[in-house]
């Protein structure tokens, strides 16, 4: 669902430039509660692993493709404040390095499928867990139902944005019902994704899912026909803040980069959902050519390797890589800063 330049005339995108910059602005400060130096690291993998995932459209229906957006995956993993700072790395990297989503509409991008999707998704995942059993399972489910409803969310965001700043005069009804319907099938895809990975992290790091925290699921036993709860172990597990992150950490970046550097080669080349309602409903008459078009890795291919299959695993290696270097980094960043603030809070007390 990348928007290129010129669906969206320039005081829209300006617009929307500004909202998107605001939210980044509220997301970093969030982000200083929900990330330390433990986890920072992870936010940096979960982003480099959105950005892998992107790579693998599916086919939905009627020569039409879909991707992950992963708003509803990031927020479920490391927090909403830091999942909207994750799509918005991703975004920023597929624009800048690879022609990807037009750098004009990066602000209608960050807000679409970054703000919209993490919001949504997330209100409704916490949602659902406030009437659902607090189990491990019941976090899954809910992940599925939000993913699910956060892709046609971000349709309905982006004909509403279409419908104050589109540049062709096509009736607003026959964009939604289009962009909806489609999405609503890629939503699916989506949910699957999104339900597959929560599930896996849950499964062998729970402490790290940050929608899962405090759920527990206690174990039991049957005895004589009847489940009972299991006696509480004679050592208690080590604390989930020593308790070390670097498998969990290169189990994911070598996904990631199997993912986008082998997999992404048999991907559907079908055009995605917005790219196919764009294109039979007339949208994408004055779309402009991207100001990275000449960029080395456009298009996810590396200039100048003929073998396409060589050419686009390597560019995918480099979009994991950059993704997740840049990402890290600044998240680090984020987490000493609350470090700092919460020193500079210690220091004010025992003034006190």
């Amino acid at each position: 669902m990348h928007v290129p330049d010129g669906f969206i005339n320039a005081p829209v995108s300006a617009v929307t430039g500004v909202v998107a910059a605001g939210a980044v602005a509220v997301s970093l400060k969030g982000a200083r509660r929900e990330l330390d130096e433990r986890t920072a690291p992870l936010a940096g993998l979960v982003a480099a692993f959105i950005f892998a995932v992107q790579m693998l459209n599916f086919p939905v229906a009627a020569g039409t493709s879909g991707h992950l957006l992963g708003g509803a995956l990031a927020a479920i993993l490391v927090g909403p404040y830091t999942g909207v700072l994750c799509i918005s790395v991703v975004l920023l990297m597929q624009g800048i390095l690879f022609a990807d989503g037009g750098l004009t509409a990066l602000g209608v991008n960050i807000l679409d499928m970054g703000v919209v999707t993490t919001v949504v998704a997330y209100a409704l995942f916490r949602g659902l867990l406030g009437v659902l059993p607090r189990t491990r399972r019941s976090a899954t489910v809910a992940s599925f139902v939000a993913a699910l409803v956060s892709v046609p969310a971000a349709a309905a965001a982006f004909t509403l944005i279409y419908w104050i700043g589109g540049t062709t005069d096509i009736p607003i009804g026959k964009v939604f019902t289009a962009m909806v319907g489609v999405h609503v099938l890629i939503g699916i895809g989506e949910a699957l994704i999104t339900a597959l990975t929560v599930g896996a992290v849950i499964a062998v790091r729970p402490d790290l899912v940050h929608g899962a925290r405090g759920l527990t699921a206690p174990l039991k036993l049957r005895i004589d026909g009847e489940l009972v709860d299991a006696p509480a172990p004679a050592r208690e597990p080590a604390p989930a803040a020593h308790r070390p992150t670097r498998g969990l950490w290169i189990t994911g970046l070598v996904t990631a980069l199997v993912l986008a550097g082998f997999v992404s080669f048999y991907a559907s080349a079908n055009p995605d959902g917005l790219e196919k309602v764009a294109g039979d409903q007339g949208i994408d008459e004055k779309v402009k050519d991207h100001a990275a078009k000449d960029s080395p890795l456009a298009d996810y291919g590396v200039k100048d390797v003929s073998n396409t299959r060589l050419s686009g695993g390597l560019a995918g290696i480099i979009g994991v890589g950059a993704t997740l270097v840049a990402g890290s980094g600044a998240f680090y960043v984020v987490s000493r800063r609350r470090r700092a603030q919460g020193e500079a809070d210690t220091r004010t007390e025992e003034k006190v």
